[in-house]
């Protein structure tokens, strides 16, 4: 009986087939059909080449068959060199041949519009039903430069050279700027092991190339271009894989545009930019965001020389003054820590180097470094590998000529490899004056060599970034089990959007702190329960059609008295019908005045690609005007809810800043639970959801005013979920 295979182990055909045919194999040079099959041939792919022509006998020396079914032998992969309107028939002529994989190149698909969106369905039917997975179609296609399957048109890919380690994978939804960062990475001394360019994704999609990688032993960083992904479920879940085995996935993801906000009725729906959460997906992910094509390459190269930096604290070495300040402006702004050495370290450095150079972090060891001297650029790094308050050492200049058996550069190197510290050198980018003759002896021990035009502080940043990110993972603790899960009736509702009373209802039942209140029909109503809590009370009206009380002028503050509660009852009545005449007005909500304390917001959104997201930021003008925010894609871990407060640049007002009292911090993060159990148990139902404010103070917090906005589909069920 056959094992069943896993998802990405039915790829291997696509990876690494044993026989590749290609249809529409073409004697003309300049045709794709040429080209592909040549690529195959200069590429050195070991297994069997068969050309498809039915007009031809031979191409390069390779025997002809007139169509795919005629060829005697297994295939495993067949790459299609032909026009849209012969895939289907060649596809199914495929599956009749039990072949498992294809690359599609032609274009005129889901791309086109509705004719081509049926085309590509009746593809993706033949592909589901004969079990035939697919790269494409408009796509340049797939590359393993281990074993030479170079399935792609594009003679670019050999035009660059292949270096000895290749063991970066690339997946790109655009072909063009994938086949760019293929060679530059190349030019720069990096060889990408696998190239897929994954186009319309009918079959294959991005996710599923990732994980193909994720579980590929060859493979120790993935990388990409991704304009959206199509299951950001599955990559949530493959990125957790990837962290859980150090294998780091860095992605170009474009669109950081706000044009893509929608308008929305809750604050946390209008400012839930697409970029925004996918910056939020990333952080919690673990996956490694970069802004162009050269931060992937030096990120990988970095990655490569199989340390991880243990933690922010850094320290440059320089010959120049002027480029040491440089290299430590970049390395604040990216978020590195330039510290202060210690009396120590200074002690032991000024006992090595020359008395005009400086011990201070930036090291400037002067121009007698590069020069007469250049042994200073070792004097430092004793010094600096016994300080424990060191993690990353870099070079903007290193000797070009110590070639691999210098003993200078041995003695460089024998004290890093016996260090836990992060050491690079970074050169400025000259014209023949940048690479050192010992580079290869260097990077061959773990110290990487990038040229600063590559920006490899921005590198080393992004590593930093995701070594944190690995140790998180790493020493997190076991969730706790899962509770039961609360029902919310939609009985009573009329409206997409609930009363606040009918909101903080199903905050109680979520266990999130709420205000004492009652909904009063009467005033005499009211001012019983507010005598029964003591005053002062507030009053509101209690309508889903006005959400917005103030607007209104439906709400009244710090009320104090009986006959206070009379007269605001009646005033808030009136106004509301002035507002909207035809608002269902369930009553006036009596609540307890709450004393001050510090406001924060805790809001979530259904956004379209990710389900719930939940964002978090201080109240007033720090949500209104700033936008000082954080967000999370739920279901939130503790370790989430943590990280979203640490976000927020106003966080010190919740630490006892300006002489306030410090804030129940613990009490926001089980708000933030809560609130992402709420959102997640019931995503077919919440569309949106607020509270704001939430008052933190030195000892709890409480829910002030709470705004839920419900799907329009579930407003015809009596009650949903169990």
């Amino acid at each position: 009986m056959n094992k069943e295979l896993k998802a990405y182990e039915s790829l291997e055909p696509l990876f690494n087939p044993k026989s590749v045919a290609v249809l529409g194999a073409s004697t003309n040079p300049y045709k794709i059909g040429y080209i592909q099959l040549k690529a195959l041939i200069d590429g050195g792919f070991a297994g069997n080449i068969y050309p498809i022509n039915p007009k031809a006998s031979e191409i390069e020396g390779l025997t002809c068959y007139p169509s795919i079914t005629a060829v005697p032998e297994e295939v495993d992969l067949a790459i299609f060199c032909v026009g849209a309107e012969q895939i289907v028939d060649n596809l199914q002529a495929c599956a009749k041949k039990n072949i498992k994989a294809a690359i599609i190149f032609a274009s005129g698909f889901s791309e086109t519009g509705e004719e081509g969106v049926l085309l590509q369905q009746e593809l993706a039917n033949i592909a589901k039903e004969n079990g035939i997975r697919i790269i494409g179609p408009n796509c340049v296609g797939l590359v393993n430069t281990t074993n030479g399957m170079i399935g792609t048109f594009s003679p670019a890919i050999l035009a660059v050279p292949l270096h000895e380690e290749k063991a970066v994978g690339y997946v790109s939804q655009s072909g063009a700027f994938g086949v760019l960062t293929y060679m530059a990475a190349a030019q720069n001394g990096l060889s990408f092991n696998y190239f897929a360019s994954v186009g319309n994704e009918m079959e294959t999609e991005f996710s599923d190339v990732v994980e193909y990688m994720i579980h590929d032993p060859k493979t120790k960083v993935i990388t990409g271009y991704l304009e959206g992904a199509k299951d950001t479920k599955k990559l949530r879940r493959l990125a957790k894989e990837a962290l859980q085995l150090n294998k780091p996935i860095a992605l170009m993801k474009t669109g950081k545009s706000s044009a893509g906000s929608r308008a929305a009725a809750s604050h946390t729906g209008s400012l839930a930019g697409s970029d925004l959460v996918y910056d939020a997906f990333f952080r919690q992910s673990g996956i490694v965001r970069v802004d162009d094509y050269e931060d992937i390459i030096t990120f990988s190269k970095l990655f490569l020389s199989n340390r991880l930096p243990q933690g922010k604290n850094t320290v440059l070495i320089t010959s120049s003054g002027g480029r040491g300040i440089n290299e430590a402006d970049r390395c604040e702004g990216l978020g590195l820590n330039i510290i202060a050495l210690s009396e120590k370290t200074k002690a032991e450095i000024k006992k090595h180097v020359p008395s005009f150079a400086s011990a201070i972090n930036p090291i400037d060891l002067t121009a007698a470094a590069s020069v007469t001297n250049p042994e200073l650029y070792i004097a430092p790094l004793r010094a600096l590998v016994a300080d424990p308050e060191v993690h990353n050492i870099i070079l903007t200049e290193f000797p070009l000529y110590w070639e691999a058996d210098n003993p200078y550069l041995q003695e460089f190197i024998d004290i890093c490899k016996n260090s836990d510290k992060f050491v690079f050198i970074t050169t400025f980018p000259l014209e023949g004056m940048s690479v050192p003759k010992g580079k290869a002896e260097l990077e061959k021990n773990g110290i990487p060599v990038i040229p600063g035009n590559l920006n490899p502080i921005k590198g080393l940043a992004k590593l930093v970034e995701y070594s944190e990110s690995y140790r998180k993972h790493q020493q997190a603790t076991i969730q706790e089990e899962e509770l039961p899960k609360k029902r919310i009736n939609m009985s009573h509702v009329t409206g997409s959007t609930l009363s606040e009373a009918q909101a903080t209802d199903i905050l109680d039942l979520y266990g999130i702190p709420t205000t004492k209140r009652i909904v009063a029909k009467t005033a005499e109503e009211a001012v019983q329960f507010a005598n029964s809590i003591g005053y002062p009370v507030v009053l509101k009206v209690d309508s889903a059609d006005i959400p917005h009380k103030t607007e209104a002028d439906a709400i009244r503050l710090n009320v104090q008295s009986a006959n206070e509660v009379m007269k605001a009852f009646t005033d808030i009545y009136h106004n509301a019908r002035n507002y909207k005449a035809d608002a269902n007005i369930n009553g006036i909500s009596v609540q307890e005045m709450l004393p001050e304390g510090t406001e924060v917001i805790i809001g979530a959104t259904k956004d379209p690609n990710f389900g719930p997201v939940v964002m978090f930021g201080l109240g007033g003008i720090f949500v209104e005007v700033f936008k000082d925010i954080s967000f999370r894609v739920a279901p939130l871990t503790r370790t989430d809810a943590v990280e979203m407060i640490e976000e927020v640049k106003g966080k010190a007002l919740l630490t006892g800043a300006r002489g306030k009292a410090h804030s129940d911090i613990e009490a926001i993060i089980d708000v933030l639970l809560k609130v992402s159990k709420l959102v997640t148990e019931n995503e077919e139902i919440i569309e949106e959801l607020d509270i704001n404010p939430l008052i933190v103070y030195e000892d709890g917090v409480k829910a002030a005013d709470a705004m839920i906005v419900v799907q329009k589909d579930v407003l015809e069920k009596s009650a949903v979920r169990g």
